[in-house]
């Protein structure tokens, strides 16, 4: 009679197609990324990411389905790491001042960007409608961040709209477009008068000094 295969003796394929897809997938990723960061964002094409990551092309096709697809994993990749930065900048107790809050934000963001050329590239020159989407929620989500913590220091009014604080990173975000076009690695005068139109802008929305005693 024939012998049955126990479970224990069947074969691991599956468990082994899938850890060579979950490594193709970050291959990929990682070859976009060096592209990104050494020959910018047009050079990063879907047959140059397959060749710098040694997968054929129409491999690269079984695991995204576009440039735009591997642009934004890429990105959300970016997204996931930068997040945890600026929640502990805003949970330090240090910043007390609107000036100390607006570099509480940029700073962690600069080092990021200086240290990942590529998600500068994504953030400023890749902008087809995926990644203007996922800059947008980021943006959003850190502006609402940022307006808890300055109405619970007292650094703006409580009446303050939301939009304010929506509005500041969107100008923090064009000039940091310019600075990062002016240099590779972000103009730091261009930089300083991000600091300055930001904390300005946000300082008309501060308490009276009446409501800062109270």
């Amino acid at each position: 009679m024939f012998e049955k295969t126990s479970p224990s003796q069947a074969p691991a394929r599956p468990a082994v197609v899938q850890r060579r897809g979950i490594e193709r997938r970050r291959a990929i990723l990682d070859a976009a990324e060096a592209l990104l960061a050494e020959q910018g964002y047009e050079a990063a094409t879907l047959k140059a990411i397959g060749e710098r990551a040694g997968i054929p092309t129409a491999s690269v096709y079984h695991y995204f389905s576009d440039r735009h697809q591997v642009d934004a994993e890429l990105l959300q990749r970016h997204v996931g790491q930068m997040e945890p930065l600026l929640g502990a900048a805003l949970q330090n107790p240090e910043p007390r001042t609107l000036r100390a809050a607006a570099d509480a934000v940029i700073d962690p963001m600069l080092g990021y960007f200086r240290s990942h050329p590529s998600c500068v590239e994504l953030w400023y020159a890749g902008r087809h409608d995926v990644l203007v989407e996922l800059v947008r929620a980021f943006d959003e989500a850190q502006a609402e961040r940022l307006w808890h913590f300055l109405v619970e220091r007292g650094l703006i009014a409580p009446d303050t709209p939301q939009l304010v604080l929506q509005l500041a990173f969107e100008a923090g975000n064009r000039l940091f477009d310019v600075a990062f076009r002016r240099s590779p690695t972000g103009d730091d005068t261009t930089i300083d008068e991000a600091r300055r139109l930001v904390t300005a802008y946000l300082d008309t929305y501060a308490p009276h000094e009446p409501e800062r005693r109270a």
